[in-house]
């Protein structure tokens, strides 16, 4: 699992977390997403970048076989400051997602949930584990 703020910094090839978008070109991550996942993504990529960009990053998400769409029947709603976060939250429990990678202040609330487990880690949490 992505969070719009990780997805959007990794796009870039002059970013440091440009290695993050390539591992999901090159089929080293499996991405679950939803319809409202992706909706996100669109719109704030086409905010911060341009239009173009953003319809090339979702045409091309969408034809990886690594990325999975998912489908969520179940609403935690533990992000009460940003409930529009709980899309990200909502995915991660419904695939079951080893990680949710964000570096939102907002998902900390994660680590002090003891069912489910939803494992939260920042960006630099998560590159020190897939690289290390």
């Amino acid at each position: 699992m992505i969070d719009t703020n990780v997805l959007l910094v990794s796009i870039a090839p002059q970013s440091s977390y440009h290695w993050l978008y390539q591992s999901i070109l090159k089929n080293e991550i499996e991405v679950y997403v939803t319809n409202e996942m992706l909706t996100e993504y669109m719109e704030i990529i086409a905010k911060k970048l341009c239009e173009a960009t953003a319809n090339f990053v979702l045409r091309t998400l969408l034809e990886l076989e690594n990325v999975h769409p998912t489908v969520v029947y179940f609403h935690t709603n533990f992000i009460i400051n940003d409930p529009d976060d709980n899309k990200f939250v909502d995915c991660a429990f419904a695939c079951g997602a080893d990680f949710l990678i964000s570096n939102d202040k907002h998902f900390r609330i994660l680590k002090t949930v003891e069912f489910p487990v939803i494992p939260i880690v920042t960006f630099e949490e998560f590159e020190a584990v897939f690289k290390g």
